[in-house]
């Protein structure tokens, strides 16, 4: 998978931009708010039609215009292809090879990328919340069907939730109750189980990669946190289980059980890594399951995914940039944000195209125009 070129129009502070990639490795070069992060993030939004810094889609569109596009042509397989997605006030709009989309999550899928950003160091000490999220993004861009149930679930329990604060002021029968948790069960299960599928083969991965970091002196386990605990993953099942939790649910105003509620534990040597594990095992493991992540989706794709890198070298040392680059040497396309080149292994330097970005204009050119002049880059 190749981004040969990539084209904003309004998106963030770009007024209009296109620049062409060539090699695997391509280095951003900037100072703050230049529009380093605001190009690799048109790539992850083009490819999951979601921000990783906003949930807002207004933030992404130029101030004072009406809309943002994103366009790239990318090569899948040798076949050249073309991708756009349109950003407005009234939603968001995907085209494949110039045919509209009817739905997102048809689209989704068609460029397969992994971001590391610096948040993602906390992916292990951060809150359930940003594993869940991790899960999602990643099963969503290889599963159309998943983002489907997804969706699906998250719709039900928002009405579900509604129901449950209204009965907790008035109950008075639960037959729209027992309608919308009926609805909801299938869509938990089938989100469960792609989860827990989803995590193991993560962690086969994984060990690898953790093994190599660590000199084979750690271990590496995932496990995933089910809050139905050790249920059936079966309707049957879960239906009587919501139902028995009925009074509770109604006195909490929410649903206490289900995906939203659930987790994935990390562990080295047997150790909880969340809890016990120091700074330098939470970020290699954090390391280590993105590392997994690409050669997962190789497994089920028969291609790499985009790698892009937002400013993340520069917190990683020498060995753990050692183990990114054995990973993405000469096989997946990656992008790297950062102020400056000094921290970055001189051989990937060497391998890299250099661009420079000042105040959204983008140049090209070589390694020694970069470090000849820090505030607009090669």
């Amino acid at each position: 998978m190749f981004i040969n070129r990539l084209s904003l129009k309004q998106f963030r502070n770009y007024q209009q931009a296109t620049v062409e990639f060539k090699k695997n490795i391509n280095i951003i070069i900037g100072n703050n708010a230049q529009g380093k992060t605001s190009l690799i993030e048109s790539i992850y939004v083009l490819s999951t039609t979601k921000s990783h810094r906003t949930s807002k889609d207004s933030q992404l569109i130029l101030f004072n215009e009406d809309f943002a596009r994103i366009e790239a042509d990318i090569t899948r397989e040798r076949d050249r292809l073309q991708l756009s997605l349109v950003i407005s006030k009234k939603g968001k709009k995907a085209s494949y090879n110039g045919v509209d989309q009817k739905k997102l999550s048809d689209y989704v899928g068609k460029l397969i990328v992994v971001m590391f950003a610096p948040e993602d160091l906390s992916l292990v000490k951060g809150g359930p919340q940003y594993r869940r999220r991790f899960m999602d993004m990643e099963i969503g861009q290889l599963s159309p069907s998943y983002l489907f149930h997804l969706g699906q679930y998250s719709k039900l329990l928002k009405q579900r939730n509604e129901l449950l604060k209204q009965l907790r002021l008035n109950r008075t029968d639960d037959l729209l109750l027992d309608v919308i948790t009926e609805q909801l069960v299938p869509h938990a299960i089938y989100v469960l189980n792609s989860r827990i599928d989803f995590l193991n083969k993560l962690e086969l991965f994984s060990k690898e990669i953790h093994g190599e970091i660590s000199n084979q002196l750690e271990d590496i386990s995932l496990n995933y946190i089910n809050s139905f605990k050790n249920l059936e993953l079966s309707e049957e099942v879960l239906l009587k289980k919501y139902k028995e939790l009925y009074d509770q649910d109604i006195q909490l105003g929410s649903t206490s059980l289900g995906p939203h509620r659930d987790d994935f534990g990390v562990s080295i040597n047997g150790v909880n890594t969340h809890q016990f594990g120091s700074q330098g095992q939470q970020r290699t493991a954090s390391l280590s399951m993105k590392l997994a992540e690409i050669e997962l989706i190789y497994s089920v794709l028969n291609e790499y995914p985009i790698l892009l890198l937002d400013d993340v070298l520069s917190e990683l040392d020498d060995v753990r940039q050692t183990q990114l680059l054995n990973t993405i040497k000469n096989k997946v396309q990656t992008f790297i944000t950062t102020t400056n080149i000094d921290g970055i292994d001189k051989f990937m330097i060497e391998l890299a195209d250099i661009f420079t970005i000042n105040n959204a204009k983008i140049r090209i050119g070589d390694m020694n125009d970069a470090g000849n002049d820090e505030h607009t880059t090669v």
